[in-house]
């Protein structure tokens, strides 16, 4: 029987290459989107055409009612989960002097409550299949490094860092890994904007990465061969400092 995996985020860009990478390991998959778009359609239709079981879930992790509900029904109906990917985030960048309480709270309540939204119903019925299990945060360079423009983002995505590696100590004994995977710059719908031609200097590499990237980490993480792997942010940012 194959394991389940939830993916956050999975509509597009990275959570979309996740999604893929994990039904080719053979993951039974629940695609979480906000709603549902012919985004969040086409990728479960990308992953069903590997011949992956999956199906969309709906809910938006800044609202904790909204994820509990869904997650709580979900779990009753299927069971544990075995693997959760939580990729979902959001950004709205500005200077900080010009920065409205709007744009913190929801950055911070996507990005970092939605930590806690996920995982909290998550995390007890994974400890009672007594089977381990593996939990994947997204972080961000900006998280690590910090990234002008970007305090309100880089402030969740540390936040993020720091959660994983308290949540990693709690689960270790029950053969529960937790990690955290911190992309640089990816081609996705976030960096679409971006003047490519004047940032890839700051790039060792000298390119903006894939998604598929990040997502060949994730894979790894989530895998039997990452099993002595936890409490590690892993960056994927072509050398950036």
């Amino acid at each position: 029987m194959s394991r389940r995996a939830l993916v956050t985020g999975a509509s597009r860009g990275i959570g979309r290459a996740i999604a893929l990478e994990l039904a080719a390991a053979g993951f039974e998959l629940a695609l979480n989107s906000r709603a549902e778009s012919e985004a969040a359609l086409e990728t479960l239709k990308l992953v069903e055409a590997t011949g992956a079981k999956a199906r969309t879930l709906y809910f938006d992790i800044a609202d904790r009612a909204q994820t509990l509900a869904a997650l709580e029904q979900d779990l009753a109906a299927n069971g544990p989960y075995w693997a959760v990917v939580c990729n979902a985030g959001v950004n709205e960048d500005a200077a900080f002097p010009a920065l409205t309480g709007e744009a913190w709270d929801r950055v911070v309540h996507t990005n970092l409550d939605g930590f806690y939204n996920v995982l909290r119903p998550l995390v007890m019925p994974m400890v009672q299949a007594r089977s381990g299990g593996r939990i994947v945060t997204l972080s961000s360079i900006s998280g690590i490094t910090g990234n002008r423009g970007q305090v309100n983002y880089s402030a969740s995505k540390a936040g993020i860092i720091g959660a994983t590696k308290a949540l990693a100590q709690e689960l270790a004994k029950r053969a529960i890994t937790v990690n955290c995977v911190a992309p640089g710059l990816i081609e996705t719908d976030m960096t679409a904007a971006l003047p490519q031609e004047l940032i890839v200097d700051r790039i060792p590499l000298r390119r903006f990465g894939k998604p598929e990237e990040v997502s060949a980490v994730v894979g790894f993480l989530v895998s039997e061969r990452a099993s002595y792997v936890t409490g590690q942010v892993i960056s994927v940012n072509g050398g950036m400092a």
